[in-house]
């Protein structure tokens, strides 16, 4: 637990503080000064007497007791500063703001080391080093502004980034988001983003903030944050983030197709979406999402675009529409009503669009009509702005008071940032408002938040396999990819519906198994990864000659160690694999098969343990999920069973974490059955 001096001190040091507010350590005193906090202030510079109005120590050892200490001197200095704090001072909560420690180089990793070590001993919390700071409530201790006017109902903002926290603040402030508290955890040497995000979980309450915004350049520990978040969002918080170094150029090589395609980033999107989080890509997505978080929940996906101006509407209804929500046609006799309120060449049929003449008095009139006699509208977008000709006190007045009273939430898109900059401005800063200035911006953020799903389950209920024949199997092979007996026996023990198929060395072999079994057979060498590629997989095999040829032909394919044959089977290709992430755990992916997993990388994921709500909505999110349901004729996949051998791939890898790739690819799935026809197993113990 975070310790209550940093996050509530009584006495606050500045060590390194300085009469130059142009300076970090001048910024910082000042930020203090001007905060909401009552306790004691104590400066200290070797150079100075009296600082900002402040009586000044030399040294660290002349200081009083104190319950918090922000740093402002040089690297070097910081070691000894924090050992006489922590010992000699009784201070418990440490912000350094210095650079210099393993950002830069092993010196200052080793100096960062020795820091924590000493604050850790006494229980003490640090924020830092190199960081802006942090503030909440109690007082500001950061020494970047803009300083928000702080809401205890306005957004809980953690940062590895203090400039990205700086300039997140500056958009967010100039429309209106509010906030409660800022951390700029800096290199995280103690405290990180995943210990800021259980300490908000573990101290939640009716009058915690619910709005929980994330800037993280790594993920430190995974299964911290989705357990923390996931728990924050089920309590009825709401959080976005970003996650940003997420380019191709990191993702890793591997031979199997889960491998190429189940890359960190893509590991990130599974975790974000088992967490309910958000995920956001630019500061200002990050920023209005959180915005729109800070109203009422939509509860439904058909939303008015209620507008004076056709362009804007139009732009809006197409980015709305493109993400999956509805801007329903409105008609009928209510709707007749309310033209008769608007001015001749108006519409009502959505957007509903009342002219560049219209008055707020119209305005009032149509917020009315969507929240009490339309039954098909969840939410109301209102873009309005100005030409110049006019001002717009009055329509944003109605604004405001139709916000108090609708039960649906109405959204101000106010575009006339020059033009009507006062209105706006009250609208903002005196009315306590949010405005959206661009609307496909907005439209977006709001498609994200409305689309976002619920959080995992907490805890997952998997289906029984058999973990002692998996375990002997894995406690009894090699590194590397399994003979087809193991990946038999490892399937079976899961559950997993396989084919029925020998792998043979002799062309006498091959021949009994076609006399045995019948026609038509696939033949497919054992060795080579991608069989394809190599001329490796023959399909439609009707006779014995066929069988004679391609049996001699395939074992002299190089890598081949053995000839796979199996009675053809028919159905939609489809796929699930696992693929081991050192830091995420596994991840199961599923999508369309064959071929088509590299071709169309239509694929969707989730971290394991993935239970069967969670498979049905991986399938759901498929772009191809219309030839899963069934299209044209064809026969659909039984997508029941397609869901529980997802689920059975996570309770496999989850009984077996040694397994590093998995691919089933294909499996064929028609209305009946889903059967895996190959599969490869890599084992990296």
């Amino acid at each position: 637990m975070i310790n209550q001096k940093l996050l509530n001190p009584q006495s606050i040091a500045i060590i390194g503080a300085s009469s130059d507010v142009h300076k970090p350590g001048g910024k910082l005193l000042k930020n203090l000064l001007e905060s909401n906090f009552k306790g004691n202030v104590y400066v200290v510079n070797p150079k100075e007497t009296e600082i900002q109005g402040i009586k000044c120590f030399e040294k660290v050892e002349d200081l009083p007791e104190t319950d918090c200490a922000i740093l402002a001197i040089a690297a070097k200095y910081c070691v000894a500063a924090v050992d006489a704090l922590a010992y000699k001072k009784n201070t418990r909560g440490f912000i350094i703001i210095s650079a210099g420690f393993s950002e830069e180089n092993k010196d200052g990793a080793e100096l960062e080391h020795k820091i924590v070590k000493i604050i850790n001993e006494v229980g003490g919390s640090l924020i830092g080093p190199n960081c802006t700071g942090f503030l909440n409530i109690n007082y500001t201790g950061a020494f970047d502004t803009p300083v928000p006017v702080l809401n205890p109902r306005g957004v809980d903002f953690v940062t590895g980034s203090g400039a990205t926290a700086v300039f997140i603040k500056e958009y967010g402030i100039s429309n209106g988001l509010s906030f409660n508290s800022v951390w700029a955890v800096g290199n995280s040497a103690q405290i990180g983003i995943e210990d800021v995000l259980e300490y908000w979980d573990e101290t939640f309450t009716d009058k915690s903030s619910r709005v929980k915004m994330i800037y993280m350049e790594k993920v430190g520990n995974p299964n911290k944050l989705l357990k923390h978040a996931s728990s924050l969002v089920r309590k009825g918080c709401k959080i976005a983030a970003i996650k940003s170094g997420n380019s191709k150029a990191g993702s890793r090589a591997a031979s199997s197709h889960t491998g190429a395609l189940a890359t960190s980033d893509v590991a990130v999107n599974a975790l974000f979406r088992k967490a309910g989080i958000v995920r956001c890509y630019n500061r200002e997505e990050l920023a209005t999402v959180c915005a729109v978080f800070m109203h009422p929940d939509v509860k439904g996906k058909n939303i008015a675009v209620i507008t004076h101006a056709g362009g804007p509407a139009v732009m809006l209804t197409d980015v709305l529409s493109d993400n999956g929500l509805e801007i329903p046609q409105i008609s009928g006799e209510a709707a007749k009503e309310l033209l008769s309120h608007l001015y001749a060449g108006s519409s009502v049929a959505n957007p509903i669009d009342f002219l560049a003449t219209g008055t707020a008095e119209q305005l009032g009139k149509i917020i009315d009509y969507c929240e009490t006699k339309f039954d098909n509208i969840d939410a109301m977008c209102v873009i309005f702005g100005s030409p110049g000709l006019f001002p717009n006190w009055d329509v944003y007045n109605v604004l405001d008071e139709k916000m108090k009273i609708c039960k649906k939430p109405i959204f101000p898109v106010l575009p006339s940032i020059i033009n009507v900059k006062d209105e706006i401005h009250d609208f903002i800063f005196n009315k306590k408002r949010i405005n959206f200035p661009e609307e496909c911006v907005f439209g977006n953020a709001l498609a994200k938040v409305v689309n976002v799903p619920k959080p995992q389950a907490e805890n997952a209920k998997l289906p029984e396999i058999d973990i002692a024949a998996i375990r002997n199997v894995i406690e009894n092979c090699e590194n590397g990819y399994l003979g087809l007996t193991e990946i038999r026996t490892l399937l079976d023990a899961a559950n997993i519906p396989r084919k029925q198929e020998v792998g043979v060395k002799t062309e006498t072999d091959a021949v009994n198994f076609a006399r045995k079994v019948g026609y038509p057979l696939v033949m497919k060498v054992v060795g080579p990864v991608h069989k394809s590629d190599v001329g490796g997989v023959v399909l439609d095999v009707n006779d014995e000659e066929t069988v004679v040829r391609e049996f001699n032909r395939l074992i002299k394919i190089q890598e081949t160690t053995a000839v796979e044959i199996y009675p053809m089977l028919s159905g939609t290709e489809i796929f699930i694999g696992a693929s081991r992430d050192a830091n995420f755990g596994h991840l199961i992916l599923c999508g369309l098969g064959g071929i088509f997993v590299e071709i169309l990388k239509d694929v969707q994921s989730s971290l394991s343990p993935v239970n069967i709500d969670e498979a049905h909505e991986m399938i759901s999110r498929l772009r191809g999920y219309k030839i899963i349901k069934g299209i044209r004729g064809k026969e659909p996949v039984n997508e029941n069973l397609f869901a529980e051998i997802i689920t059975k791939v996570s309770a496999l890898v989850q009984a077996a974490p040694e397994i590093a790739e998995m691919d089933l690819n294909p499996l064929l799935g028609s209305a009946a059955n889903v059967v895996a026809v190959d599969a490869r197993i890599r084992i990296e113990k």
